[in-house]
């Protein structure tokens, strides 16, 4: 395997060059598998939206059941970080990350008055 230097060009991090027989083939790595995380959560009710505002006109933000249980058990069970993360089955920082993602959507949907949808997976 053979990836160039920095003067050669840019290369995505994902892109590796494949040198052989003066054939230059270009490989893709798939990305790491997704980890296990546990979930405690199913929630009924699937669907929040603006009251008085139908459903046609508004945009909807994706909520995960992950994001939803990080919010449960760092808000409503008031556990630390490292606590929430051992519980999820997740490192410490990927705890944070989906934790700050879910207070964007969330964030992005009351001030711009759009629906949160809960997916299951």
């Amino acid at each position: 395997m053979y990836r160039p230097d920095s003067n050669v060009g840019t290369v995505r991090s994902s892109l590796w060059y494949n040198i052989s027989k003066s054939k230059l083939k270009y490989q893709f790595m798939s990305p790491r598998p997704r980890g296990c995380r546990r979930v405690r959560i199913n929630p009924n009710i699937t669907y929040f939206k603006p009251q008085g505002v139908p459903m046609s006109i508004l945009k909807i933000v994706n909520l995960t059941v992950e994001e939803l249980e990080a919010l449960r058990l760092r808000n409503i069970k008031d556990l630390d970080q490292i606590e929430c993360a051992k519980m999820m089955n997740t490192s410490q920082s990927t705890f944070q990350r989906i934790l700050e993602s879910a207070y964007k959507k969330i964030t992005d949907a009351l001030v711009n008055g759009k629906a949160i949808e809960i997916i299951k997976q």
